[in-house]
């Protein structure tokens, strides 16, 4: 149960990870395990031999591409402290220095997360009091 604040409006996809049930929490951890594996060198888990992730699933290529295609789309705007759209054609990533790419995907990670069940980038919403 999540406790908000009188009035408040959520979205329909953080509805329905707050209705998600410790059965179907339980299912998703079996899941992942009977197909994932820790590996200590990388610090990271990876997919077991032979192990096929869901069709469903985007890959991490294709999860990059869209983050990449929405920087392409759009720039930082301090002033407003949002981002906002390129008016005309999408800047070209590839010209962009290491240090300006590094800013641009950090800034995105910090306004953005991965949502699993619609498999896409979605925008984080402030926090109350923000």
């Amino acid at each position: 149960m999540a406790l908000l604040p009188a009035g408040a409006q959520i979205s329909a996809a953080a509805e329905a990870a707050i209705t998600t049930t410790r059965d179907q929490v339980k299912s998703e951890r079996d899941e992942f395990l009977r197909t994932h594996r820790w590996d200590e060198h990388s610090a990271t888990w990876v997919p077991k031999s032979g192990a096929k992730p869901p069709q469903t699933l985007k890959s991490r290529d294709e999860v990059k591409a869209e983050r990449d295609a929405f920087l392409s789309r759009h720039r930082w705007d301090n002033h407003s402290a949002s981002w906002q759209p390129i008016g005309g054609a999408p800047r070209e990533m590839s010209t962009l220095t290491r240090e300006q790419r590094r800013a641009d995907t950090e800034r995105f990670m910090t306004t953005h997360q991965w949502n699993e069940q619609t498999q896409s980038w979605v925008e984080k919403k402030p926090h109350p009091g923000q």
